[in-house]
This record gives structure tokens, C-alpha cells and sequence, in this order.
């Protein structure tokens, strides 16, 4: 296992030629929400549209709404990078989004389904890459402090029927079983408000707790790469 936590003048472009890099490899790959996220996303569709023809591209989570809610992880990834992706003539080979209009039980399983399906059975998907932000109270995907979901070591997605943070609505959200199929994680953090969830994730002297689900990434993941500003990183 490793952790390679790099302080960056601009961490979006580092990520956005990340991402870039592993969407050319036709592989796997795992988008998530959030602001510093949708920063990459238009980067890389402005910069390096040509490497996401034929992408294979999925999400962390989302929330149990329909697509064209303003709430929706999918239609922020589609507005910063489908969308001009589209424009320069690129097509992803798919783009599986969460269903969660269906509710969190139902949509949960119908996404574990098509991981199954297109990894060729049950754990059998790999990831190349799998791109997490970090929430205020430390939260991934949406494994929120203390809750079920960072337990599950057999499901990759499982419904969250109250978030930990607002907007609290359901959502669904992959696992630490499905993260652990991941070539790399990289996570993503900017700004002044990241600063706490970073040091108590990512500090040297960091538990390993439940109450900082990001701090659990590493007994998980085998290659970790945090990418930083000075701000988020103020801390460590």
C-alpha cells in the first residue's frame, strides 16, 4: 500500500491528465461529484477530448434523483464533460449512471448488476482508475461517518437511505469491496474547507476510523495519490 499525497499549484490539471491518461487505456474508469471534480472534468474535455473516445466511465455515487435535477452527480459530469466531449465529436463507449429515480434499494442493485455484467461476474470488474473527492466530515463516495455501507465487504453498491450531509436525500454508492478492485484512487481536494478532513484522513499520525471513512481508504486500496492545494493541505 501507498500514499502519495502531492502538493500542487493546480491539482485539477494534475487530475484532469490523470483521468485523461487512464480514459485512453480503454479500461474502467470511476468519476465522482463535487466542485473540484467538475474543474477536471472541464479540462480534460477542453484539453485532451481525443483520449476519452471509446472511455468507459462510472460513477462513485449519486443521489436518488432523476438526471436533470440539479442534485445529480450525472448531469454535473454531463454538462462539464459529456456534453463538450460531444461537441468535439468524441464518443465514450458508455457511461453507466446510477439509476437512482428508482429509489436507493432498487437502483443499488440494478447498478451492481451491470458491474457484474460487464466485468464478467460477480468481483470480477477492475477499475484503472477511480477518482474520489473527500467531504467535510470525511466522507467518500456516500459511506458517511459510522454509518452500514463502510462494513459491506461482499456488495460494490448499496443503497444510503439518509445521507450524512445535506442535501439529505438517498443515494447509492460503491463499496470499500469495489474500491479495493481499483489499479489506483486518487483523491481530489482545493480549498480552505478540505483542510481538516485531509489532515484527520491523511496525517501521518491519522487513525484509521469509521468516524473519517477516507481514513480507511488505505487498508483497501494498494495505490493511493492525494492531490492538493496548499489550502486543503494546510494541515498535514
Amino acid at each position: 500500500m501507498s500514499i502519495d499525497i502531492r502538493v500542487l499549484d493546480d491539482p485539477g490539471q494534475a487530475c484532469a491528465d490523470a483521468l485523461s491518461a487512464a480514459a485512453a487505456t480503454g479500461e474502467n474508469v470511476v468519476l465522482t461529484g463535487g466542485s473540484s471534480p467538475r474543474h477536471a472534468y472541464a479540462l480534460a474535455a477542453g484539453q485532451r477530448a481525443g483520449d476519452w473516445q471509446g472511455a468507459r466511465l462510472w460513477f462513485s455515487d449519486d443521489r436518488c434523483v432523476g438526471p436533470e435535477d440539479d442534485r445529480s452527480n450525472f448531469k454535473m459530469v454531463k454538462q462539464s464533460l459529456l456534453d463538450p466531449l460531444a461537441a468535439a465529436g468524441v464518443e465514450v463507449e458508455f457511461c453507466r449512471r446510477i439509476l437512482g429515480e428508482r429509489g436507493h434499494e432498487e437502483a443499488a442493485l440494478e447498478y451492481e448488476r451491470e458491474l457484474e455484467h460487464v466485468g464478467g461476474g460477480p468481483g470480477a470488474i477492475r477499475f484503472e482508475l477511480v477518482l474520489l473527492g473527500v467531504g467535510s466530515d470525511g466522507h467518500i463516495c456516500s459511506m458517511f461517518p459510522g454509518q452500514e455501507s463502510l462494513n459491506e465487504r461482499a456488495r460494490f453498491a448499496v443503497g444510503v437511505p439518509e445521507a450524512g450531509l445535506e442535501p439529505f436525500v438517498p443515494r447509492v454508492t460503491l463499496t470499500f469491496a469495489a474500491l479495493s478492485h481499483a489499479k489506483r484512487v486518487i483523491v481530489l481536494a482545493m480549498g480552505q474547507e478540505k483542510a481538516d478532513p485531509i489532515a484527520a484522513a491523511f496525517a501521518p499520525d491519522a487513525p484509521h476510523t469509521p468516524q473519517v471513512p477516507a481514513s480507511l481508504l488505505a487498508e483497501h486500496v494498494e495505490d493511493i495519490v492525494v492531490l492538493l492545494d496548499d489550502a486543503a493541505a494546510a494541515r498535514l
